[in-house]
């Protein structure tokens, strides 16, 4: 058995933030598969781990939590890595991306690539959209003159905000707009280790 066990699903970039922390840091950990779009995170089962029903969920050292800022903090305490240099500041961004930047990233590419056709309103899809452009062009303005959104080295800030970037292709979306963002993206991409989500984590395509 592994020492971390991550409940997650591939399409999933808020899973993706932890399992890219803990296969970048080299650590001895294994996905196990939530078949989200079956219901698997709202069943009695999974929902005794994460009454939230939501993904993912960290289980180590008889320890079991969930959301990603706060599995992400446990982790530069058991990994020894990834802690900011500022750590206020670095809440401030994981605070922004919870409600700005990944909030209406995921909804946005959910509604567009993933709802039952019924849902996909367009008007929801280009207001949430929009949100999303806007949270975006502000970690554009921000990256204009450092690498890292906290201090000199990536941190919990830049894997909190990096969970949606790898699934450029499924935003109709032209990253061009946004440079900085997408050199960083590339940067973290160039770390030795790097995976894209569908490679680190099961259940890409989704199964029928």
């Amino acid at each position: 058995m592994a020492e971390y066990t991550l409940h997650c699903f591939a399409q999933s970039g808020n899973a993706y933030k932890v399992a890219l922390a803990l296969e970048l840091a080299g650590a001895d950990w294994e996905p196990v598969y939530v078949p989200f779009f079956k219901g698997g995170a709202r069943t009695d089962e999974f929902k005794a781990k994460n009454i939230m029903a939501e993904v993912p969920v960290l289980d180590h050292a008889g320890k079991t939590m969930s959301q990603t800022g706060v599995i992400l903090g446990y982790l530069t305490g058991t990994l020894g890595k990834y802690a900011p240099s500022d750590a206020n500041e670095a809440l401030r961004w994981i605070l922004w991306d919870n409600h700005k930047l990944t909030a209406n990233m995921a909804t946005w590419r959910f509604l567009r690539n993933f709802a039952p056709e019924a849902m996909r309103n367009e008007d929801v899809i280009g207001f949430l959209k929009g949100r999303a452009v806007g949270a975006l062009k502000t970690l554009n303005a921000h990256l204009d003159s450092r690498e890292w959104i906290v201090g000199d080295t990536m941190s919990t800030a830049d894997l909190s905000c990096i969970g949606y970037m790898y699934y450029a292709d499924e935003y109709d979306f032209d990253w061009a707009e946004v440079p900085n963002v997408t050199a960083w993206r590339d940067r973290i991409k160039a770390v030795p280790g790097w995976k894209h989500p569908y490679d680190l984590m099961p259940g890409h395509p989704i199964p029928e």
